[in-house]
């Protein structure tokens, strides 16, 4: 018995928060509730009489089971009232039961029900429940539902229960059915559920992870980086992700349940659940969470939140579970962000990916096929295919037994609508290895991530309708530059674009595009350039490091090659504002040039472009387009080049008072410098971090000047120690897209404020 009680007082908190028992170990015998007077014609006796054993309560061991099953910071576990367990397949959870007497294995036989919350009532075992007898120790079953053992004091028996590694992802009822041998049996039903999650921490588990830091960053971290700007001009973002939070893992289980219509065993497949979720998250076509928006006026944002105003999933996905109608708006990055939460509170590791120049492939030809007039201008009535400065999608981490273990891994899933693949938009999950690999057939969407990531984009000229398109240029290497997320355990950024093709300009890249092009029905894609002209070059000279507000150049430099031959070279070099999603808007200068080069010379055309020139003609994020088309009109021969560059917004400074320690509250400070040469109005910061239910919006009450500072205090009180997130935006009606952020590590109560590591870690935007 000393043996028990020690294994007991380890197991469960003082006093159960879901039913308030006392644990077993924190009482004397005397201290037992006796339980009450039951009437016997229903065999249940009162006092210690050996009638049918009844459960008088369960105690969930919160603490202990939490800490195990890695998920004692979900709401639901930490709640003041109706705690509800949260544990992961696969993984043996106590359970400390109350009875009317002490169990006899002699003549007890005790016996679990498990069956989905959302079913009408428990059934035979199958794929909604589990009838689960209790057995001795060493006769479980592994892979399988179980209920051990585990030792007993007094009138408490400890139960070691674990659910099937391939059970059912949901909300479980608990039925606890006791008899007599060859006599009469009761059936006790817990009022409150347990929550069965994906295990990436349990080998039989299909989204089983290696490495703890791998299964942190991809499951357990509530807040990140996301990766937008210009393929030259990187720009880290942040996010909370939320996925402890109240409603959210519920809001979770009703989008798998509810809009992914997933039904029995498919709950607890990972394939199925993510192909679901990637079309649950967008309303193509369903009630699903998120209402996109590519619109380039701020007035058309009118009834909903602007996505750049969002600053992690938190307030989006209780906003959608409270109302169940979908919340706008949202753009790439939002919808990968909501993803990536809903991911990682089910337990399948999840991760946000940028890439820089994503095509969009409409055509399934796995080229990209842009049509230029004679000024270069694009034309949007023949041209169907785009290249997004950046594109934002997931990765998520399992096992492809439908395909081979060679293709297990990460999987890309895309949720923001762009193609239909059946009835609705879904995309993937497509293995990265099939991806790489050019196995274009193997599900699912393979293709459609593959010309993302590597298309070959070929411009085309056009001259009217009689004249025959012209090929332009066939550019086989800017597709798919940096893909990037964030590093494990640093706020940094990842180069991952190894895990979707072969280096450019190398023969197995070639070699894999020639594969996924044979397999290719287009005419385009079968389109080359026999010949090419190159003796006169041209080369763009562009700086990164330009801040908004400030004037800057655009610099074209061309030479000719050749030691014999002069050229006769006419063209124009212009700028244009651009959408990320590769959509050009206002013209913002340009200029016209024509020339003789002779053998062996250099020039170099300037276009300056003031602030004036392009403040008012500025898109969503401040992006440029920068183009030359020339004539080398003695050959008939054209050229066309263009870049994409972008200016830097400034970055929000966030500080602190003191060491930060759990419930305790502490004071934060966020700044801003106006880099404009004209005063910000009605500025506003979105705040999120730690013990903030919704995001916090403070608006300022006054401009701020030209090099003035903007200023605002709040305070946090975070929930618990360990890392931390703190994020801001910034927004006013000169000035959009501004982000801040810092990583923190707080403090348990009991360190007097010493930080586990050193804090403060901040970073530029």
């Amino acid at each position: 018995m000393g043996a028990v009680k020690s294994k007991l007082a380890n197991a469960c908190p003082a006093r159960c928060g879901c039913c308030g028992l006392l644990r077993s170990d924190s009482y004397d015998l005397k201290d037992l509730p006796r339980p009450p007077r039951l009437d016997t014609s229903n065999n249940v006796i009162s006092g210690t009489r050996q009638g049918v054993l009844a459960v008088q309560g369960i105690d969930f061991c919160i603490e202990t089971n939490g800490e195990n099953h890695h998920t004692n910071k979900f709401n639901l576990m930490s709640k003041d009232v109706d705690r509800c367990l949260v544990i992961r397949r696969g993984q043996a959870f106590k359970l400390d039961i109350l009875l009317n007497r002490p169990y006899d294995a002699s003549r007890d036989a005790v016996s679990f029900i498990f069956y989905v919350s959302d079913v009408e009532k428990r059934g035979p075992s199958g794929d909604t429940s589990a009838a689960v007898p209790m057995l001795e120790k060493g006769s479980e079953t592994l892979g399988a539902w179980n209920a051990v053992y585990d030792g007993q004091m007094d009138s408490h028996l400890m139960v070691a229960v674990t659910a099937a590694a391939d059970c059912i992802v949901a909300a479980w009822r608990i039925d606890v059915d006791t008899r007599l041998n060859g006599g009469e049996s009761l059936s006790y039903t817990h009022p409150l559920p347990i929550y069965v999650l994906f295990n990436p921490w349990c080998l039989n588990d299909s989204v089983y992870m290696p490495g703890h830091s791998h299964r942190e960053e991809y499951v357990q971290e509530d807040g990140g980086l996301m990766y937008r700007g210009v393929y030259n001009v990187i720009k880290p973002m942040p996010w909370y992700y939320a996925q402890y939070e109240k409603d959210i893992l519920e809001c979770a289980l009703y989008l798998v349940r509810e809009i992914g219509k997933v039904k029995g065993r498919a709950r607890g497949d990972p394939i199925r659940t993510v192909r679901a979720l990637s079309a649950a998250v967008n309303v193509q076509d369903d009630s699903g969470v998120l209402f996109g928006n590519w619109a380039t006026e701020l007035s058309e944002y009118s009834g909903g939140t602007h996505p750049l105003k969002w600053v992690g999933s938190l307030s989006i996905l209780q906003k959608y579970y409270e109302k169940k109608k979908p919340v706008k708006y949202a753009q790439c990055w939002v919808y990968a962000g909501v993803l990536t939460t809903i991911c990682r509170a089910l337990g399948i590791p999840c991760r946000p990916v940028t890439g820089y120049d994503a095509a969009h492939d409409s055509q399934g030809s796995l080229t990209i096929d842009i049509i230029k007039d004679e000024e270069g201008n694009t034309l949007e009535e023949f041209t169907r295919d785009s290249v997004w400065n950046y594109h934002v999608w997931n990765e998520v981490w399992m096992d492809r037994p439908d395909l081979g273990t060679e293709y297990s891994g990460w999987q890309a899933i895309d949720s923001t609508p762009q193609e239909t693949s059946e009835d609705v938009f879904r995309c993937g999950p497509a293995s990265l290895r099939a991806v790489r690999d050019g196995e274009l057939q193997r599900p699912y969407d393979a293709s459609y991530v593959f010309a993302q990531v590597n298309a070959d984009k070929v411009l085309w000229k056009y001259s009217g309708e009689i004249q025959p398109l012209k090929l332009l240029a066939r550019d086989t290497v800017s597709i798919g530059q940096n893909i990037s997320t964030k590093a494990i355990g640093r706020m940094e950024r990842e180069d991952i674009t190894d895990l979707y093709k072969y280096p450019e300009r190398t023969r197995e890249e070639r070699d894999t595009m020639e594969k996924a092009l044979r397999k290719s029905e287009s005419i385009f894609a079968r389109y080359y350039l026999n010949d090419a002209f190159n003796d006169v070059v041209f080369e763009f000279e562009l700086r990164d490091d330009i801040k908004i507000g400030q004037d800057f150049n655009v610099v074209l430099h061309i030479k000719n090659r050749s030691t014999i031959n002069e050229h006769q070279v006419k063209g124009v070099l212009r700028v244009d504002t651009v959408t990320y999603t590769g959509v050009t808007g206002d013209g913002v200068k340009r200029q016209d040039f024509e020339m003789v080069m002779a053998p062996a010379a250099k020039e170099k055309i300037t276009l300056p472009v003031t602030f004036s020139d392009y403040f008012k003609k500025i898109v969503d994020q401040a992006s440029f387009n920068i183009a030359c088309l020339a004539t080398i009109v003695d050959r008939n021969f054209d050229y066309f080049a263009q870049d994409d560059f972008r200016v830097r917004n400034p970055d929000i400074k966030i500080s602190y008072d003191g060491k930060p320690i759990s419930r305790q509250e502490f004071l934060v400070t966020v700044k801003l410098e106006n880099p404009l040469p004209i005063p910000l109005k009605s500025g506003k910061f979105y705040i999120q971090g730690p013990g903030l239910d919704k995001q916090l919006k403070i608006e300022l009450s006054e401009n701020v000047a030209p090099g003035a500072l903007a200023s605002v205090q709040f305070k946090l009180t975070p929930p618990w120690a360990g890392r931390h997130q703190i994020s801001a935006k910034f927004s006013s009606k000169e000035l959009h897209d501004v982000d801040g952020f810092l990583s923190l590590m707080v403090s348990p109560p009991d360190t007097n404020g010493i930080p586990l590591i050193d804090a403060n870690e901040t970073r530029e935007i």
